[in-house]
C-alpha cells in the first residue's frame, strides 16, 4: 500500500515514521503544529515565547517538504510549483492589497500601499520589502525555488544519503550563513534558498532513516537546548540562524520530534490535522488579522482571531471552483 504525500503527487511506502494513518494524517498534525507555532510567533513579538518558537517553526515546514519530495521531471516540476504556489501567492497578495485600501482608511490611516509606480515595485519584489499584514509573504517563493532547486539535485541524486550531495549542502550551509552576515536584502525572500535547500535534503534524509527509540535523547536534549533559550533562535527571513551549526541543528532536532510526536496522536488528533490542512490559508492571512485586531484585543484573543478567522476562509475558499483554484 502507498500513502499520498503532498501536492506534488509524492508516494511513499509505510515506514517507521508513517505506519498507518491513512492519508498520512500525521503530515496534516505536523503542519497543523507548525502553523499554530508560526502565529504564536507572530502574536507575541518578543520573550521567551516567540523565541521558543522561532527556534523550530521554519525549518519544520522545510524538512517537512524535503520528507514528501520524490526525484521529479526537473522541467515539469518546476512549471507546476511556479503555477500552483505562484497563483494563490498573487491571490492572496491581491486579496490583502484590496482590504488595506479599505481597513487602513476606516482607521483613520493612510494604506500601506496605493497604485502608484513606486509602491507597486515593493509589491512586486516581496520578500524583505514586505512588512505587516505582508510579512509571511516571503516563505513561500523561498520554498518554492529551494524545491525547484532541490528537486534538479534529486534527479541527479536520487539517494540523500549518496556522498556527492556534499558538492551541493556544503556550500549551501556555508553560503546561506555567509549570505545572512553580508545583507537583509531579500527579493522574494530568496536569501533565505540556500539555508532552504539544505533543510530540504536533512528532510529527504530523515525519510530514509528508520526511527529508533535511543533518538528520543539526543533529540531531546538539542531541541531542549533552543527551546529554552540556551542557543540564540532563529530568523530565517532575515537569514540569521544564530549560533553556528547547532541553533539550525537545535531547530531541525524539534522539528524530528513534533513529527515523532504526530505519528503518535495522528489517531486522535483530527482537530489538529483539520488545522494542517488549512495551513496555507492562515499562512497567508493570520498576520493580517493580527495587524489589524492588535490595538483592540489581548494576546490570547490575537490567537483565536489569527487562526479561526482564516480557517473560515479556508472553507469559504474551498466551496467554490474559483475558490479552490485561486486560493488553495
Amino acid at each position: 500500500m502507498e500513502n499520498r504525500g503532498d501536492s506534488t503527487g509524492s508516494t511513499f511506502a509505510p515506514s517507521e515514521w508513517v505506519r498507518g494513518g491513512g492519508r498520512l494524517e500525521w503530515i496534516d498534525v505536523a503542519r497543523g503544529i507548525g502553523i499554530i507555532a508560526v502565529v504564536v510567533g507572530h502574536v507575541w513579538t518578543r520573550g521567551p515565547l516567540r523565541d521558543a518558537v522561532y527556534s523550530f517553526h521554519m525549518p519544520l515546514f522545510f524538512l517537512l517538504s524535503g520528507f514528501l519530495s520524490r526525484p521529479q521531471s526537473p522541467r515539469r516540476f518546476a512549471i507546476r510549483q511556479l503555477v500552483s504556489q505562484m497563483r494563490p501567492y498573487a491571490a492572496y497578495l491581491a486579496l490583502l492589497f484590496v482590504a488595506d485600501q479599505v481597513i487602513e482608511p476606516l482607521k483613520g490611516n493612510r494604506p500601506i500601499f496605493n497604485l502608484r509606480p513606486q509602491d507597486l515595485l515593493p509589491l512586486l519584489l516581496g520578500g524583505s520589502w514586505l512588512s505587516g499584514p505582508y510579512t509571511i509573504f516571503w516563505f513561500v517563493p523561498c520554498l518554492m525555488v529551494s524545491r525547484i532547486l532541490f528537486n534538479a539535485l534529486y534527479v541527479r541524486w536520487p539517494d540523500p544519503l549518496d556522498c556527492r550531495w556534499a558538492v551541493a549542502i556544503v556550500p549551501a550551509f556555508l553560503g546561506g550563513y555567509l549570505l545572512g552576515k553580508l545583507t537583509q536584502v531579500s527579493v522574494l525572500g530568496l536569501l533565505t534558498v540556500p539555508m532552504g535547500l539544505a533543510l530540504l535534503w536533512l528532510g529527504a534524509i530523515a525519510q530514509r532513516v528508520s526511527w529508533r527509540r535511543w533518538m528520543w535523547w539526543p533529540l531531546t536534549m538539542l531541541s531542549l537546548a533552543g527551546l529554552s533559550g540556551l542557543l540564540p533562535t532563529l530568523n530565517m527571513k532575515a537569514a540569521d540562524y544564530g549560533m553556528p551549526m547547532l541553533s539550525i541543528a537545535s531547530g531541525v532536532a524539534s522539528a524530528l520530534l513534533v513529527f515523532r510526536l504526530s505519528v503518535r496522536i495522528s489517531s486522535f488528533a483530527g482537530w489538529l490535522a483539520g488545522v494542517g490542512r488549512a495551513s496555507l490559508a492562515i499562512m497567508y492571512l493570520h498576520v493580517a488579522v493580527i495587524h489589524y485586531l492588535t490595538p483592540y484585543l489581548a494576546k490570547p484573543w490575537l490567537l483565536l482571531h489569527a487562526l479561526l478567522g482564516p480557517i473560515a476562509a479556508y472553507y469559504i475558499f474551498r466551496a467554490s471552483p474559483w475558490g479552490r483554484r485561486l486560493f488553495l
